[in-house]
């Protein structure tokens, strides 16, 4: 079984150092980095017992025009600068590879040398409990134990109340999924919000994870809940569904993975998949950050953020491969755009990104 670990660090992976403990499974590591020379000198000798690739902005180059050619420029636009969402190569790299399952991690969550065959558990054995909500939303905190007494929500999670409403029903239905989120001890996933109403002037507050209370909550059809790609592992097959949308763009940052989610989301459950969130915790130990300028980030896609799923909720999908429903997706969201905003520039962003999500197809079948 071949494991691709994708990371996007411009830091000593640190939090990597037990991977040498998985000796189990068949891993490899890609750093998507931004070249630097010294950074990578000590991540050598960190990442030393284990096979790894760095793939900066010039060997990324360099794949793109050994795969494309003359028409490397045209898909290359696709991968982000300077931003998380450039990890959409290191899923370009593990899917041409041929991995087995594909796993994200930041370089602020630490693992331990179970990790890996944590979400491979969860990912191919059956079990689990299935959550619905009537909201069509579930809170990924609820599953964690906090030191606070509190209702959290996370990062993506819509502050529509409806979606706030947390009246689940559940089953014993479980099962093998594409995709697994897991959680975090230390600092839970959180907007910018959140964390300044809870003190965190430094990007850090006072909240934390204490563990998980369900080991495997699958979603059932038509429930979605936030998905944070710095704990997630998932199958290739997902991959040309799951772009990770351009950000750094037009002032928008910190929505590639909750909205990638929410499309994934849409597509695996009229094609009879299953996600599911839970186990393997990560020590998040965030870095101190400028808050303001994540809020700053945040605001516009904050007001997306509400509407954007119902967006994909309206896509009248008839397609059988994620491919194919993908495209169907980024044609609905395009021509729907103008009805859910009214905001010139939240419809020229959308323009952009649906223009993406098609071409994000095409080089995926390209490479194929």
């Amino acid at each position: 079984m071949l494991v691709y670990i994708v990371t996007a660090s411009i830091n000593q992976l640190v939090n990597l150092e037990d991977l040498k403990d998985a000796s189990a499974q068949q891993i490899k590591v890609l750093v998507i980095d931004e070249g630097d020379k010294s950074i990578r000198k000590d991540n050598d000798k960190i990442l030393s017992s284990l096979p790894y690739e760095y793939y900066g902005p010039g060997e990324r180059e360099q794949w793109f025009k050994e795969r494309l050619g003359r028409a490397f420029k045209k898909y290359q636009d696709l991968i982000p600068k300077n931003c998380h969402a450039e990890t959409a190569f290191g899923f370009l790299k593990a899917y041409e590879d041929q991995a087995t399952a594909i796993l994200e991690i930041d370089d602020d969550v630490h693992i331990s040398g179970r990790f890996v065959k944590e979400h491979l558990n969860s990912l191919f054995c059956d079990g689990g409990i299935t959550v619905s909500s009537q909201g069509k939303w579930y809170n990924t905190v609820e599953d964690l134990y906090l030191n606070v007494d509190q209702r959290i929500f996370p990062r993506g999670h819509p502050y529509s109340p409806l979606c706030r409403d947390e009246d689940y029903v559940w089953t014993g239905e479980g099962g093998s999924c594409v995709l697994n989120m897991g959680l975090w001890n230390g600092h839970p996933d959180l907007d910018a919000l959140t964390i300044l109403y809870n003190g965190g002037l430094d990007g850090r507050c006072n909240l934390e994870g204490k563990g998980y209370k369900k080991e495997k909550i699958v979603l059932a059809k038509g429930t979605y809940f936030a998905i944070c790609s710095m704990n997630t592992s998932f199958l290739p097959e997902i991959v040309p569904a799951f772009y990770q949308l351009y950000m750094n763009f037009m002032g928008v940052d910190r929505f590639d993975d909750i909205w990638s989610g929410v499309f994934l989301k849409r597509i695996a459950d009229h094609i009879g998949d299953k996600i599911c969130l839970g186990k393997p915790l990560g020590l998040h130990l965030k870095r101190a950050r400028d808050i303001f300028k994540d809020l700053r980030k945040e605001m516009d896609g904050l007001d997306m953020n509400e509407h954007v799923w119902k967006m994909s909720e309206e896509a009248d999908l008839s397609a059988k491969t994620y491919a194919d429903c993908y495209l169907e997706l980024a044609d609905h969201l395009g021509n729907s755009v103008e009805k859910w905003f009214k905001n010139v520039a939240y419809i020229k962003f959308w323009k952009v990104q649906t223009e993406k999500m098609r071409r994000w197809v095409e080089l995926v079948d390209r490479i194929s």
